[in-house]
């Protein structure tokens, strides 16, 4: 008995300890920031804080501060200065920079999120097509429009075509040698509709390139895996619906001297729309085949393009330093335009459903 009377009153006094060590928020008494947009408006910079209005019906409603200011760290007390509790970040989902802002550096405002502990790394960064201000203003959804969006990005990473991002590894890859970060970019289509439009490329902190929607497909192939994918084209004038992709890569350094990396790119897929009359075994081989050739070429002008532009997205100098003692990224610019990549792909139909 006395041994358990000790164990109680050891946690009654921890839990007053840890209580005093944690800063209460009333939710009624705060404005919890959910989304922050960046954008460039003449020589300054216009922000907008997106906090959540949490309405009878239980449906969540959207308030937006927005404020001027020459540097980050004005807009935040511009923005204090018109609320009427503290804005608080503890719930942040996503932050957007506006397309001119993206493309003169976003390092600046991206420091404040590093330095910030109540921001998790789970947080969205993204490129706003035009102005952050336009997105967040809208109304989409009933959660919210910061949750609306994050869902958008996690869905479209777990089951379309775009790759893994979010704040933890675009700052990996910011400050990491032999690679280039990328986010994706939204666009406002319709009033209560967002889209996934391309992604973002980087040179360090600058945008410096958009990847259109249609390449995002066998950049993923390149940079990601699929576990849920999709692809359409068009096999002697008939129309395939390849679904339920799994993927993956694999990244061999076959010579050096110059350097050449061998990507193999592994597909597997469900064929469930053809408009053809009949899927025979011949037929499924050339589907195989030309998607195959599709990706091989698709990629391999995207990568050239990529050495052309000085930029590696796709990580090359990161993987070619692991495989290489005494590697020298003081040399790898210049190694970087003649490195030889093959790409080799092998897509395998392992099942035919629906045939129109």
């Amino acid at each position: 008995m006395k041994i358990r009377f000790f164990i109680v009153i050891s946690l009654m006094l921890m839990s007053l300890l840890l209580t005093g060590c944690v800063e209460k928020e009333i939710i009624d008494d705060v404005n919890i920031e959910m989304g922050v947009g960046y954008d460039q408006k003449n020589d300054k910079i216009e922000g907008t804080v997106m906090v959540p209005i949490f309405n009878p019906d239980k449906k969540i409603g959207n308030f937006t501060f927005s404020a001027t200011a020459t540097s980050n760290r004005d807009l935040i007390q511009e923005i204090q200065r018109k609320s009427a509790q503290p804005v608080v970040t503890g719930s942040l989902e996503i932050a957007l920079f506006g397309e001119e802002i993206a493309k003169k550096g976003i390092k600046d405002f991206i420091d404040a999120f590093e330095r910030d502990p109540s921001i998790g790394a789970r947080v969205y960064f993204a490129v706003a097509d035009d102005k952050a201000k336009e997105i967040l203003s809208g109304t989409y959804g009933t959660r919210g429009n910061a949750i609306h969006l994050s869902q958008l990005i996690q869905h479209n990473t777990e089951t379309r075509n775009l790759p893994i991002t979010n704040m933890h590894l675009y700052l990996f890859d910011l400050y990491q040698e032999g690679i280039d970060p990328y986010l994706p970019i939204l666009k406002k289509t319709e009033p209560e509709i967002i889209d996934i439009t391309g992604i973002a490329l980087f040179k360090d902190e600058k945008m410096v390139k958009e990847l259109p929607s249609d390449k995002m497909f066998f950049f993923k192939l390149l940079t990601d895996k699929f576990s849920e994918g999709a692809f359409k084209l068009e096999v002697d004038g008939k129309d395939v619906a390849v679904k339920d992709l799994d993927s993956k890569n694999k990244f061999k350094l076959s010579k050096r001297n110059p350097y050449t990396v061998d990507i193999e790119i592994k597909v597997e897929g469900l064929i469930r729309e053809y408009t053809g009359e009949m899927l025979t075994p011949g037929i499924i081989k050339k589907i195989e085949k030309e998607f195959e050739e599709q990706v091989n070429k698709e990629t391999m002008e995207m990568i050239q393009e990529f050495q052309e532009m000085g930029i590696d997205p796709v990580g090359f100098g990161q993987f070619i330093k692991t495989k290489t003692r005494g590697f020298d990224f003081k040399r790898w610019e210049d190694e970087y335009k003649n490195l030889t990549v093959n790409v080799k792909t092998d897509v395998t139909i392992t099942e035919v459903g629906i045939v129109e």
